[in-house]
């Protein structure tokens, strides 16, 4: 799969194709255990497995990956979240995006393996070179906002501190051995205000306030008849 992308960096933007092998969505990755064991209890209750790892790491089809303005999904029963995406060029070499883990909530009640591959992966089309933020990587805020009755929403909001470290999450993976080339690996999710659940649209931020940079993107939802 390859992606068009532009690498923004303290020195301007510049255009880059990145071919992406291999697609991973790392899950439970909040740095609260107590937290994320508390969220595995009460889904239990309803009846989704327990997952066997946390982090857990769902491999997905490189080809769900979209820069596209909208995406297509059977009924009304899918919604987006937003997260940080890792992508490791052909020299492995590491840069951080932003993504929606697009997912069809009513296929996850069941199984979230098989939830994941439903959908496409929006991401925006600009990413930094990680080197430049991983020194204050818990400063990056995420945000994310949904159409409601006409109202442009926020549905998410928050330190990407809430999460695990991507450079963890990247060595938990692959055995320390960071993030293997032509890779895409999105990081977790923050919770939604007030639920989960459908929209239109879909918008998504990452905001680096020492750069004082903000990557953007957003898509709408098409959903097909079931």
């Amino acid at each position: 799969m390859i992606v068009e992308l532009k690498i923004e960096n303290r020195s301007g933007t510049t255009p880059a194709r990145f071919t992406i092998n291999n697609l991973v969505i790392a899950g439970w990755s909040g740095r609260d255990k107590a937290a994320v064991e508390k969220h595995i209890v009460e889904l239990e209750a309803l009846g989704i497995a327990r997952p066997p790892t946390t982090p857990v790491f769902y491999r997905v089809s490189a080809a769900r990956l979209t820069t596209e303005d909208h995406i297509q999904v059977w009924g009304d029963t899918s919604s987006g979240e937003a997260e940080t995406v890792m992508f490791a060029d052909a020299a492995g070499h590491c840069f951080v995006g932003l993504g929606a883990d697009h997912t069809d909530r009513k296929v996850e009640g069941y199984n979230i393996t098989v939830s994941k591959q439903m959908c496409e992966k929006p991401i925006a089309s600009t990413v930094w070179p990680f080197a430049e933020v991983e020194g204050h990587w818990d400063q990056l805020v995420l945000r994310s906002f949904i159409h409601e009755n006409g109202k442009r929403i926020t549905y998410q909001e928050g330190s990407v501190a809430a999460l695990l470290p991507s450079k963890s999450l990247m060595n938990d993976y692959s055995n320390s051995k960071g993030l293997a080339p032509n890779t895409a690996m999105f990081g977790g999710t923050l919770h939604a205000i007030g639920g989960i659940r459908p929209s239109p649209r879909f918008e998504a931020e990452l905001e680096d306030p020492v750069l004082k940079r903000t990557i953007r993107f957003g898509y709408d939802i098409v959903s097909l008849p079931v």
